[in-house]
């Protein structure tokens, strides 16, 4: 198979062809490989890539031999690297698959590499001292957005369909909005973390995916959602499969609509417009739209700083364990400067503080959970802007403690991070694109706990209502007409295939 034809397929499309054997799991491989070296050393999505060994059965499983990445955190592969995009974790290997892991097996994925990751997954931007910026295909300049900025910008410019990710603060939906695609971000509970982690980040954080189309991650979804064995919870499971809830009518909705975020920055002019579009958009299609005032629970910088606790304690215990493990220095050697600046802050938070957020969390997941009496769906744009150029995030970072950094994530990504403290379901839509630039803009849906269906509902709606496939970034794998060899060092990029390093003990962040 061609790379021109790979890229006309998603992953529910390409398992469909392995299954009536019109291309085997080998060829798709070989097109997938072939993408990454087209794409990738002008985005720097994929930090390293490897020989598979996976052979699942042709119509076995739902996607069988569809070519998969995850990200460099929160998944662990046997034998594989996964360093956290950082130095102190540099050459880390997992003894043993995680539970998410063995889910994608099941599910017949065929993972031959992993994607960029910000150090630890502690920032919206995908820019880690340890592999160099990811770069948005849709504009070199600009930020691919993060924490799964390297799967962002991987699915996006076509080297896989669908990839792994996480979402502890909006890492899914930032990534789907600046690179035009769709990402959920699943009910806390959902999918499980173990079995190393109970919760990670406090129950901030969640796996899921960014993908083209929405039955793509539909489909994924359900061959991961469920608990296993010692969660301490987990989230009721659906009625039907969600692929099915894709091609349903969502019916008239209840749509509430946030134009502004309860702090941070303003909502600039190009993303107010589209979300204006997508208001005229979703009135045609039959659904009742209003502005909303919705009660977050807490002054904002007093959940600012709620929040700036429980990260920053959560980073403490996984850099002292990294540290540990691997003998070496907590410093400027093995950490990024805002790393170590939350590393610094986390140690002087006291228990009775860490306590104190999480009864602010507890605050505001009851106030939201309360405006979902009120209305059946909460719209507001992903981002308050486009995204933004590379370097913005980084600006005199030195000067930053614990505290104001994430002050400075939370100002720039205003709307995402409620519903992971909510532990809702919400997810970015591409419904349409900035009219000047045609750089794409997100619009993100929230609904209440354990609604990922009506949310799946609505997305195909708007999917054909206001399709989105055939727009095309300028750095696009299907671009690509002959094959290339390795791809070279490029703004930073680097694919490794190396000796595997000392293992690290199972227990790193999401």
């Amino acid at each position: 198979m061609r790379v021109t034809e790979y890229v006309n397929f998603d992953a529910v499309g390409l398992a469909e062809l392995v299954a009536k054997g019109e291309v085997t799991p080998a060829e798709l491989q070989a097109a997938a490989r072939e993408a990454a070296q087209a794409v990738n050393p002008q985005i720097n999505a994929i930090v390293e890539t490897w020989p598979t060994d996976d052979e699942p059965d042709p119509g076995g499983a739902p996607l069988a031999g569809v070519p998969f990445l995850i990200k460099d955190i929160g998944v662990s592969m046997a034998g594989r690297r996964m360093e956290l995009g950082s130095r102190l974790a540099a050459g880390n290997v997992a003894r043993a698959d995680s539970s998410l892991m063995q889910r994608f097996r099941r599910a017949g994925l065929v993972t031959f590499g992993r994607t960029a990751t910000p150090e630890m997954a502690y920032s919206i931007t995908t820019e880690p001292v340890l592999y160099g910026a990811t770069r948005n295909p849709w504009n070199l300049e600009r930020s691919a957005g993060g924490s799964s900025g390297g799967a962002g910008a991987a699915v996006a410019a076509g080297v896989v369909p669908i990839a792994h990710g996480t979402d502890a603060a909006g890492s899914l939906r930032i990534p789907a909005a600046c690179n035009g695609l769709f990402g959920l971000k699943p009910t806390r509970g959902r999918v499980s973390m173990g079995p190393d982690f109970d919760e990670v980040f406090s129950g901030l954080a969640v796996h899921g995916s960014v993908s083209r189309t929405v039955r793509d991650s539909a489909a994924l979804l359900d061959q991961i959602r469920g608990p296993e064995p010692g969660d301490p919870y987990f989230a009721q499971q659906p009625s039907r499969p969600y692929a099915e809830e894709v091609t349903r009518h969502p019916g008239s909705l209840r749509i509430g609509v946030l134009t502004q975020a309860w702090g941070g920055r303003r909502t600039t002019a190009p993303v107010a417009d589209a979300l204006s579009r997508t208001v005229r958009l979703l009135e045609s299609l039959g659904h009742q739209v209003e502005e909303a005032e919705v009660d977050l629970g807490a002054d904002w910088d007093e959940y600012v700083l709620a929040n700036a606790r429980l990260f920053t304690t959560n980073l403490a215990a996984t850099v002292d364990e990294l540290a540990t493990a691997f003998d070496r220095p907590i410093d400027s050697s093995t950490l990024e400067p805002i790393t170590l600046a939350g590393y610094h802050y986390g140690q002087r938070v006291s228990g009775a503080q860490f306590i104190t957020a999480l009864t602010i969390r507890n605050r505001v997941a009851r106030s939201l959970a309360q405006h979902f009496d009120a209305h059946d769906v909460l719209l507001t744009p992903t981002l308050p802007e486009l995204p933004a150029p590379v370097g913005t995030y980084t600006e005199r970072e030195e000067e930053l403690d614990g505290l104001g950094w994430i002050d400075r994530v939370f100002d720039r990504s205003p709307f995402t991070m409620p519903f992971n403290t909510a532990g809702t379901p919400a997810m970015s839509v591409p419904v349409t694109a900035d009219t000047e630039t045609g750089v794409p803009i997100g619009m993100q849906f929230a609904a209440g706990y354990g609604l990922e269906s009506r949310l799946f509902r609505l997305a195909g709606q708007l999917e054909q209502a206001s399709p989105w496939s055939g727009r095309i970034p300028p750095v696009w794998a299907g671009n690509h007409t002959g094959r290339c060899g390795t791809p070279s060092a490029s703004r930073g990029a680097r694919i490794v295939q190396g000796p595997q390093m000392p293992s690290l003990p199972q227990g790193t962040p999401s």
